[in-house]
């Protein structure tokens, strides 16, 4: 078994911690401005919330006891990783939203609950996004999403936005209300920008191309540093007619300053391009998501 490193147990920690951080948001989102407001919302939250208004059973219980029933599901295809962090939200989100509702009392913009809908959703989608973007979620449809993310390149905010609608439409059997209805589609759709966009920057990807005549000790930074291979390129300088050395790099977008005080250390007079990715897929990146069709013996 390998033993873990400085710099793994440093990113464990950091995925623990912005999890945290992120089921806090959606307690925020779901317990001060949604719950209070009648307004539902996706999931196994939506579902909870529909229980709660429906029989008066707290929201944390049911919430804890679906979650669970869909982890047992999951862990064989998600892996015991994934569902350790996923467990662990859960556990956080379940805590969070019992002391949300049962401490904090106010009932904020009972008056606008169109503006409670759309600040309810910007906590939950932003949320769901960094718990997602840091190998975690708080469950439910968000179980789902990763299931379906892991094989297919799909968007998971579409995921999730085609997995709600029925939760949020059968709302209105237990509230008798179309515009409270309406106000959960708002929610859907606010959360599922917010989650794409949240997971989209964090994952987001840049490519550097360099021009110098120190790019034997750039790439050896580079590879030493930020820990990203370089390719060099042979290439030849149309005006100057010389022949010139490009390294080609591709590093996440949150290591691109590193690469750019590396060059500006060693040569500050070195040609640098720097562009977007939509996406990079391989070692150190993301893995390719193919749908793998048998093949049929004609």
């Amino acid at each position: 078994m390998q033993r873990p490193t400085k710099a793994s147990v440093g990113r464990e920690l950091r995925d623990y911690i912005m999890i945290i951080i992120a089921m806090l948001s959606y307690c925020i989102g779901w317990g001060i401005f949604l719950l209070p407001n009648n307004i539902t919302t996706g999931g196994v939250a939506g579902v909870t919330s529909i229980l709660f208004w429906a029989t008066g059973i707290p929201v944390q219980i049911s919430y804890f006891v679906i979650n669970a029933v869909l982890l047992l599901i999951a862990l064989r295809i998600l892996g015991l990783r994934f569902c350790l962090k996923t467990i662990f939200a859960v556990t956080v989100l379940t805590v969070g939203i019992g002391v949300v509702t049962a401490q904090y009392k106010a009932h904020l913009l009972s008056d606008q609950p169109f503006m409670a809908a759309i600040i309810g959703a910007v906590f939950c989608g932003c949320g769901v996004g960094l718990g997602l973007a840091n190998n975690g979620s708080t469950g439910g449809t968000d179980i789902i999403a990763a299931i379906v993310n892991k094989y297919r390149d799909v968007s998971l905010g579409r995921v999730i936005l085609i997995c709600d609608v029925v939760i949020i439409s059968s709302s209105y059997f237990v509230l008798k209300d179309w515009e409270k209805v309406i106000y959960g589609y708002v929610v859907l759709y606010v959360t599922a920008f917010c989650i794409d966009q949240v997971v989209n920057s964090m994952r987001r990807s840049v490519q550097f191309f360099i021009i110098s005549d120190k790019y034997q000790e750039i790439g050896q930074r580079i590879n030493r540093e930020p820990h990203r291979g370089c390719t060099v390129i042979d290439a030849h300088g149309f005006y100057s007619g010389k022949e010139v050395k490009m390294l080609f790099v591709l590093v996440k977008r949150r290591q691109s300053d590193m690469v750019f005080r590396i060059i500006n250390e060693i040569d500050p007079s070195a040609f640098v391009s720097q562009s977007a990715v939509i996406g990079v897929y391989g070692e150190g990146f993301d893995r390719f998501k193919v749908h793998r069709s048998k093949s049929k013996n004609q």
